[in-house]
Formats: C-alpha cells, sequence, structure tokens
C-alpha cells in the first residue's frame, strides 16, 4: 500500500510539473499583454503593476488589426474551408470503405502518403500555378485547404465509417433510397462524432495558419487575423505588448470553440480506432 501511495504521489507530481511546462507559455502571453513595452523587457515573468501595466494595449491592439474585418476573413476562410473538408472527405471514406476493389485500397494508401509530402516542397508550384487560374484569393485558398486537409480527414472517417453496419445501407436501398439519399440521410448523421473530431483539428489548424494565407492572399482587406498580427513585427521596431494583446484575442475565438467541442475528440478518435 505504502509503494502504491508513493508511485501515485510520484505521478501526481509528475503531472503537476508537466501542467506547468504547457500552461507557461499561456501565463507569459496573458500577463504581458496587460504591460508596457519596458515592463516586459525588464522582466518577464513578472505580474504586470504600477506603471507598466497598460490595459489599452486590447483597444489599441483591437484598432491595429482592424479586428472586425480581419475576424471575418478568418472565420469565412475556416468555416468554408472546414465544411468542404468534412463534405468532401466523409463522402471519399465512404466510397473508400465500401468500394472493395484494389483502385480503392489503392486510393486509401495514396491519401496516407500525401501525408508524408511536407508543404514546402509543393508550395512554390503550387502557388505558381493557382496564380495562372486567377486563384490567389480568398476562394483559391479554401480550395488549397481542401487538398492539403483532405487526407487526415478521410483516413480518420475511413476508420469509423468500417464501424457502421452495412445492413443499415441495404435496408434504405431496399426501401428505394439512392446512393445519395443512403450517404445523406443513413450514414452521415451517424458520424457526428468523427465529424465533430475533424471540424476541431481542422478549424484549429486552418484559423491559426500564416504560411498558406500570406502566399496567397495579396490584398489587405482579403488578410486574416495571423496577417495582421505579422505588422505588429517591423523591420527596426517590435510592438511586443500590442502583439501579445492581439494574440489573446486571435485566440478567444478558437478557445471557446475548442472547449465547447472537446469532449467529441477522444470519443470520435477511439470509436474510429475499434474495430466491431
Amino acid at each position: 500500500m505504502k509503494n502504491k501511495r508513493k508511485s501515485k504521489t510520484v505521478l501526481y507530481i509528475i503531472s503537476i510539473l508537466i501542467a506547468i511546462v504547457f500552461l507557461s507559455p499561456f501565463y507569459i502571453v496573458l500577463t504581458n499583454s496587460f504591460k508596457t513595452q519596458k515592463g516586459i523587457f525588464i522582466n518577464v515573468m513578472d505580474l504586470p503593476f504600477g506603471k507598466y501595466f497598460d490595459a489599452f494595449n486590447y483597444i489599441d491592439a483591437f484598432i491595429e488589426l482592424n479586428f472586425v474585418k480581419s475576424f471575418f476573413n478568418s472565420l469565412f476562410i475556416t468555416v468554408a474551408s472546414t465544411s468542404v473538408i468534412i463534405i468532401f472527405a466523409s463522402m471519399a471514406a465512404w466510397m473508400l470503405v465500401r468500394t472493395k476493389t484494389k483502385l480503392s485500397t489503392f486510393l486509401f494508401f495514396l491519401f496516407a502518403v500525401a501525408m508524408l509530402i511536407p508543404f514546402q516542397a509543393v508550395m512554390l508550384p503550387l502557388v505558381n500555378i493557382m496564380g495562372k487560374l486567377g486563384l490567389l484569393n480568398p476562394v483559391g485558398l479554401v480550395f488549397m485547404y481542401l487538398g492539403f486537409g483532405s487526407s487526415l480527414s478521410i483516413i480518420l472517417y475511413h476508420g469509423f465509417i468500417k464501424n457502421i453496419p452495412n445492413e443499415l445501407e441495404e435496408a434504405a436501398i431496399i426501401d428505394g433510397c439512392n446512393k445519395f439519399q443512403v450517404f445523406w440521410y443513413i450514414i452521415f448523421p451517424l458520424l457526428k462524432p468523427i465529424t465533430v473530431t475533424v471540424s476541431i483539428l481542422n478549424v484549429m489548424w486552418i484559423w491559426n495558419d500564416f504560411l498558406l494565407p500570406q502566399l496567397v492572399i495579396n490584398r489587405p482587406e482579403w488578410q486574416t487575423i495571423p496577417l495582421k498580427m505579422f505588422y505588429f513585427f517591423g523591420q527596426f521596431s517590435k510592438k511586443w505588448d500590442l502583439a501579445l494583446a492581439g494574440l489573446v484575442i486571435a485566440m478567444i475565438p478558437i478557445i471557446i470553440f475548442y472547449l465547447i467541442a472537446q469532449k467529441h475528440i477522444i470519443k470520435g478518435v477511439t470509436a474510429g480506432s475499434i474495430k466491431s
């Protein structure tokens, strides 16, 4: 019993230390977002106090980010990209599972292998081709996110759909449903747990992405929040106080979304990994 208590105590201590390590960046960002530039340089770890406290950082950051416009740009790109990824990935995974051919197996492994290709290896040819097609805009960006986000999403959906009995689809077809109706009225509602998981993973990726929008978005009125954040860091000056306040503002929507939907992540992933 004593050994068990000691081992539990050690595990608790280790867990607390790991939690501190993971939470320390959030502490640094949050506390320094209320400091003046000088207060940040004097001591990063101190709490904001006295003359080094500046709550107006958030107002200034909100204005300089043109937050309302950039927020809706990010929202449109994130929601549109995630929606098309969910629709196409779920349909593709369903057909790959239900079509038992060598071609479907090959295509599935092709999607899996595509995850190993680094984005940096294809970004310049991609931007060149999309520019020739006139798609260096938010619509083209959504199309690119569909391409880059489909592989992981299809793999997650594929594992989940394998657990859905084929008899449900056969019964629906006997009742007069076509393939389209079978998917939308029978299969897709059953995919809710994994759809939430896919949504969370893609929303967090797309909302925070900087590199792809930087390559594609070429007009100030189309810029997302991460792109706007870049302008706090000039060649000769860096506005750390406003940048950190802006970072906190940018994190709030995605944290709220994650807290609302996070309980479905483990449920969705484990459901797709256990074969019935």
